[in-house]
């Protein structure tokens, strides 16, 4: 993706083991709330999801609890990175999967038909590629609106 001084950067792999996490508990979401017996737990586990977004969207991708993980038990377990890549496309990927799930977890709650497996869904999609191809959705929507002239760009992205 992108390159960042060693000092500001993160390890590209931490996101996508994140989104490897996140793709089975999405998965698991749209399972449980397709379900009637199970809607319940299916709608909580999507709340979950969305509190995790948060922390990774306004706190930033390195207070997100998967990074924490991966620092722990991944990473030390790996070679070093070959480079580092910049926080802020995969922050703003975090924005972005808050958005869709927030808006499935309050349509759900507002009782409107399947917005909790369908949100989940769109989500999962996101996920998915990220974590089995590297392709983060959210990244390159950053870069095209840092491109436009919406966002200012940081250390180098444009």
């Amino acid at each position: 993706m992108t390159t960042a001084p060693a000092t500001a950067g993160i390890d590209p792999r931490s996101p996508r083991f994140g989104a490897a996490i996140t793709t089975v508990l999405l998965a698991l979401t749209i399972v449980l709330t397709l379900i009637p017996a199970t809607w319940v737990v299916g709608i909580v586990l999507l709340a979950v999801i969305v509190v995790l977004f948060a922390i990774g969207g306004i706190a930033g991708i390195r207070r997100h609890p998967y990074g924490a993980l991966f620092r722990r038990f991944v990473r030390p377990r790996l070679a070093p990175p070959a480079e580092l890549e910049a926080p802020e496309p995969p922050t703003f990927a975090q924005q972005v999967g808050l958005f869709v799930t927030a808006v499935a977890l309050l349509l759900a709650l507002l009782g409107v038909p399947y917005a909790a497996p369908i949100g989940a869904a769109v989500a999962l999609i996101a996920a998915f590629l990220n974590a089995v191809f590297d392709v983060c959705i959210g990244c390159l929507l950053y870069v095209w609106l840092v491109r436009a002239g919406v966002f200012r760009p940081r250390r180098g992205i444009a």
